[in-house]
């Protein structure tokens, strides 16, 4: 296991780091020497867990050592070991100072989490590392209890009294062996969750929760929610001693939400109302004893025996509270829809009506808790006692402290600036559980106002976490930025900041923003949008459209639940959802935790099948699945984003956050900028997104599609909010077809370029893998298991029919970003068999080059080549359709007089390349070029060669020469070659399979061709013999129920528009075929190829059976088209089925047909007659 020196502390890590990573652990240790706060923000995906992990286990270790060295330091110095000192101050010495004196003043750590499912993969993330601490993780009664009779309780705070009265009165089986087992040898030397202390309590008859309370004493590192830690209620409840911690709470982006909700609170008439009906049912039962003539001793007595101490007098004056608490919350006159808001202050005025004061908050908080205890234990009638719980929480929030009543005031103002008090209607409707019990029906059906107590910052919070002597705070997440307004509000300082970077290359991520959709409808989630048919229709075409080129598995995020919802019955009722059902089967997030687990695991379950072609997962920004979920490789190659889910504008919480930013905006306190109220809204919306956009990616081999759906993220601005990693490679679509081709086009690429990934368990699915550089791979493997041969067979025909293909010249220049890399079967020219010497041996002989002939260097170079190739091709293709035209492949014999520069040979073009490299480069560089070169030849080991030629990489000027060697290396390194140009320089170097075949191959590969095409009597005849249905089998994403009834072809004559323009006739009805007469008219007058693309895939995409349509209308698309238009479709319909664009007309026929006039003019009159009917 590797080690690294990091600011003086040795760190093992479990395989080398990024750099990244060294830069993220560099900064924890900082944080934890010097003593300091800090923000870390690193994408997910970049081990930002195992790196918090290992760097502060590793800066603890060091300062364990630096108390031994220091204790053997005062043993040879003849001082006593261990002094005789208080106990009281032990555990104080090394927060003073910075030398650690007792290993009691060792800090413990606490690791707070969202949630126990990511508490869970980061104890996973602990196990993988060479650290073994002692490890306690918290939790609460729901959680760990296995008494069956406590789980049996309805409510929470009913379960916990009871646990207690079992406890209290070791009435609790599993409660007496804690003491026992808590030294059990399976607990020191394992580190367990949840779920393994459960199993562990479960087999030795042991209370888990209190074993982990017992655990936590002696602990090292303490995992828990983070609710646990920022409420102070849960904080003593659970009696976490924070004096000299560190604190680390990660996935931080929800520690503002929580630091605010965890200090703020509503009371409602039914918490009001049940709470008085509890309190008066004890009174009238107790009064009821005293008045059938029990002594008041024998009472008393039996209360004691009961654990019940009250007299009928203090439950008489809790219930008048209780009742003037109503009377005060529903005395406000409220608006039916805005409520009224006052200053925090006002809730000790409210409060005090009550008589609920800081004289009386322990008297009445104390008869609280025992009649609640009381009455949780009670056997029979069930009473719920959730408002009393509430209540007696109120108390422990508002009156915090105990302020003298000189500083009493001062510390309400204090306690109270960042809080409003909110009285509103309520609306709920809240029907009481039927209960037996009748004394609670008045109260409960009675409505009113409720009372909101809310926080608006969550450096309340945080604040008070600084107050209990930690010794740093550590925020970390993958979606913090801006950091200066998010440390702003936290209202405590943090010298350590970082905004990290992503590990991954440009080939691993793709994000396009779509504007419109396949019928082009703009895409809006906007509250005057989301609902309007056509938006809703438009957005499942295009989801169902990507389903088709997007493997594996597809997320699909909505805004929230009611949008998801009724989008999805839209999509059930118009057919969209079946579309998208025969591709990849849909899983829907569900609103409860019920059976979340079962969506889930069908969902993996479904993309591990080899027989599927995958599945797409619905869910909801801010949900389960946006937040603790890892979708690593197959399980989320590609995410989209269908609107901004920007929070409720009209919810009072909402209107009084951004109020309240705006006044402490306003103030301009100095050395703190706060956000303005419309700011943080948007940053909401988008902290939501940018957390779903996190659900892909997750290691750096690991690749995917963001697709963002909605055109409110084309501006500036939004584009401004998406994380730091993904805002360089945003592409903005305004045309749905170039999205497929593009989309296709990633995944072919980035499948070729990366391992294909193991498809793994539902049980693995959540640990990360790292998986070997592609670079050290020396093959690809198909991306889909499930394809048979007959389709293996079909993906490489267009190699050894090459009449079939199409080509740019800009494919090889780079003019086209996408053609740069061309991952196309093609033929390219073979080498003459009359020329013996390659560019190896003529290398040999370029040290004798002119150094004044530079009449073609660099990009000039790759040009002519592509040129010449071209130009072979063409020769190829017509012999090989059956000419019986003579060729002759000599370049140097075209004619001087036309202007055109001659062909140079492969000889002559080494000595122009080498000169150029000669002038732009050091002579020691070029010696050490030629020197690695010569080498490479004798030793075939490319790994050396680009070692000594990383020169070239570091200027931008000299790429183009580390790409020029493209034409030095052996065949069957061209690949891996051109792969790093493409990593090292941005751009690759044209490469094609056909590059890596040998001479000898390539030879074999023509003649093979030319036999096959020998009997054809044609020039069509290539392209005739297809059988198209047989080509789309091949396609890796194609629903094949669309082939079952193909449209038929005619014969490959002249009539063939004809009969195709009736088939369109026929399946899609006349007003769709003269709405593509009108395109196709269009698109003749304006060469708007986007227009056209946008109607035929809109009217051939709806029904799987029309898809034929599609790859036939390829004959009415011109050459300067015919490329972008065949990349298409491969990717709406399978990469196989490339070849047969044109599947019943050769490229001559096509000429003919679309240059006759008789055909056009049968064109315009089947287009005619069509809307004539």
């Amino acid at each position: 296991m590797p080690s690294l020196s990091l600011g003086g502390v040795t760190v093992n890590f479990p395989f080398p780091p990024y750099d990244c990573q060294v830069d993220y652990m560099n900064k924890v240790i900082e944080c934890l020497k010097k003593k300091q706060n800090g923000v870390l923000e690193s994408p997910t995906g970049t081990g930002k867990t195992l790196c918090l992990l290992c760097a502060t286990l590793a800066w603890r270790e060091s300062f364990k050592d630096n108390i031994s060295a220091r204790k053997i330091a005062e043993r040879l110095g003849g001082e006593d070991m261990f002094p005789k000192t208080p106990l009281s101050s032990w555990g104080t010495a090394a927060t003073d100072g910075d030398t650690p004196t007792y290993y009691t003043d060792v800090p413990k750590i606490i690791y707070a989490s969202r949630t126990h499912s990511q508490l869970a993969q980061v104890i996973n993330e602990l196990k993988n590392t060479s650290y073994r601490p002692k490890v306690c993780v918290l939790g609460s009664r729901e959680q760990l209890c296995i008494n069956q009779e406590v789980m049996r309780q309805e409510s929470n705070h009913v379960k916990v009294h009871m646990c207690r009265a079992k406890v209290s009165t070791r009435s609790c089986l599993f409660y007496n062996n804690v003491e026992e087992k808590s030294t059990d040898r399976d607990l020191a030397n394992n580190i367990l969750d949840v779920e393994d202390l459960v199993k562990f309590g479960n087999k030795q008859r042991v209370c888990p929760y209190y074993l982990s309370r017992s655990l936590k004493q002696q602990a090292d590192i303490i995992f828990m929610p983070y609710n646990y830690l920022l409420d102070p209620k849960s904080r003593r409840a659970h009696n976490i001693e924070l004096n000299g911690a560190v604190v680390i709470f990660d996935e931080a982006h929800n520690v503002e939400k929580t630091c605010e909700e965890s200090t703020s609170f509503d009371l409602t008439p039914y918490d009001v109302a049940s709470a008085i009906t509890a309190v008066d049912r004890l009174l009238v039962e107790q009064a009821r004893e005293v008045s059938h003539g029990d002594s008041v001793q024998d009472f008393n007595v039996e209360s004691l025996n009961s654990g019940f101490k009250m007299t009928v007098e203090t439950i008489a004056k809790i219930k008048q509270i209780l009742l003037s608490l109503e009377a005060a919350v529903d005395s406000y006159e409220v608006p039916s829809e805005k409520g009224i808001t006052k200053p925090g202050i006002f809730i000790y005025e409210l409060l005090e009506r009550a008589h609920l004061t800081y004289k009386s908050k322990t008297e009445v908080y104390e008869a609280l808790e025992q009649i609640t205890g009381y009455l949780a234990g009670q056997q029979g009638v069930f009473l719920n006692t959730t408002g009393l719980q509430k209540l007696a929480n109120i108390i422990q929030l508002v009156f915090c402290g105990e302020p003298s009543e000189k500083e009493r005031q001062q510390q309400m103002e204090s306690n109270t600036a960042y809080f409003k008090v909110h009285i509103h209607r309520d609306n709920s409707h809240h029907k009481k559980k039927a209960s037996a019990d009748a004394w609670a029906a008045p109260s409960a059906k009675k409505q009113g106002n409720i009372l909101s107590y809310w926080c608006f910052s969550p450096g309340f919070s945080m604040q008070d976490l600084v107050d209990q002597g930690v010794r740093c705070i550590i925020l970390t997440s993958g979606t913090l930025s801006p950091l200066s307004s998010f440390t702003s509000e936290m209202r405590i300082k943090f010298p350590v900041t970082l905004e990290n970077s992503h590990v991954i290359e440009r080939d691993q991520i793709f994000v396009g923003i779509i504007e419109c959709g396949p019928d082009g409808v703009q895409l809006s989630s906007a509250f005057d949008r989301r609902f309007v048919p056509e938006n809703m229709a438009s957005l499942g075409s295009t989801v169902a459209n990507l389903s088709r080129v997007v493997p594996h598995g597809l997320l699909v995020f909505f805004p929230s639940f009611p949008l998801m919802e009724k989008t999805l019955d839209f999509w059930r009722a118009n057919g969209h959802a079946d579309r998208i059902e025969n591709v990849k089967p849909m899983f829907v997030e569900p609103k409860g935790k019920g059976n979340f687990n079962e969506v889930i695991d069908g969902y993996y379950n479904k993309v591990n099948d080899p027989t599927s072609k995958g599945g797409t997962f619905f869910a909801v920004c801010r949900g389960k699945a946006s937040e603790g979920l890892d979708f690593a490789d197959t399980f989320g190659r590609g995410v989209v984003i269908t609107g901004l889910p920007f929070p409720p504008k009209m919810d009072p919480r909402v209107i009084l956050k951004m109020q309240f930013l705006d006044e402490m905006s306003r103030k301009k306190t100095p050395g703190v900028k706060y956000l303005s109220g419309q700011e943080w809204y948007r940053q909401q919306a988008f902290r939501a997104v940018n957390q779903a956009i996190g659900r892909v990616i997750r290691h750096k081999e690991d690749y995917g599609a963001i697709l963002l759906c909605d055109q409110r993220f084309k501006g500036s601005n939004a584009r401004a909010q998406l994380p730091s990693w993904v805002r360089p490679y945003v592409r903005l679509y305004a045309g749905f077809g170039n999205v497929i081709r593009d989309v296709a086009q990633f995944f072919r690429v980035a499948q070729k370029m990366r391992p294909v990934v193991e498809k793994k368990s539902a049980a693995e699915s959540c640990e990360t893998e790292s998986l070997p550089d592609t670079l050290q791979s020396p093959c690809y493997t198909s991306c889909s298991s499930s394809q048979s041969s007959h389709t293996q067979k079909a993906k490489v025909l267009d190699a050894h029919l090459p009449s079939l293909k199409r080509r740019k010249l800009n494919e090889h220049t780079g003019a086209n970003g996408m053609a740069r890399i061309c991952i196309e079967y093609e033929c390219e020219l073979q080498e003459s068999q009359k020329r013996p010497a390659n560019l190896l041996d003529a290398l040999d002989r370029g040290d004798h080059c002119r150094e004044d002939d530079d009449s073609v260097v660099g990009e000039e170079k790759a040009h002519r080549l592509s040129t010449l190739s071209l130009q072979c091709d063409k020769r190829m293709d017509d012999e090989l359709r059956g000419g019986k035209r003579k060729i002759k492949l000599v370049p140097e014999q075209r004619s001087r007089a036309s202007g055109t520069v001659p062909e140079r040979g492969t000889a002559s073009r080494v000595k122009d390349f080498l000169a150029e490299m000669k002038k732009s480069l050091s002579q020691c560089s070029f010696d050490r070029i030629i020197k690695a070169l010569q080498t490479y030849k004798k030793t075939d080991n490319l790994d050396v060669l680009l070692t000594e030629t990383a020169v070239l990489t570091e200027d931008a000027n000299t790429h183009s020469l580390l790409r020029g060697l493209y034409q030095f290396i052996r065949p069957h390194h061209k690949k891996r070659f051109d792969e790093k140009c493409q990593q090292l320089t941005g751009k690759g170097c044209g490469y094609k399979p056909d590059h890596s075949l040998s001479v000898d191959e390539k030879k074999a590969l023509m003649l093979q061709s030319a036999a096959a095409s020998q009997p054809v009597g044609g020039p069509g005849s290539a392209c005739s013999q297809l059988n198209t249905q047989q080509l789309n089998k091949g396609g890796h994403h194609l629903n094949q129920h669309g082939l079952t009834q193909p449209h038929t072809g005619a014969a490959p004559n002249s009539d063939v528009p004809a009969t195709f323009l009736a088939d369109v006739k026929k399946a899609v009805g006349a007003e769709k075929s003269a709405q593509l007469f009108q395109a196709i008219q269009s698109y003749k007058k304006t060469d708007n190829y986007e227009t056209l693309v946008t109607t035929v895939v809109s009217l051939f995409t709806e029904r799987d059976e029309d898809f034929n349509l599609l790859v036939r209308f390829g004959m009415f698309i011109p050459a300067r088209h015919k490329k972008q238009y065949k990349e298409m479709v491969d990717a709406l319909i399978g990469n196989s089925v490339s070849a047969a664009n044109v599947p019943a007309v050769s490229e001559d026929q096509q000429r003919q047909a679309s240059s006759s006039p008789k055909t056009q003019s049968k064109l315009s009159s089947f287009f005619s007659n069509s809307q004539r009917k």
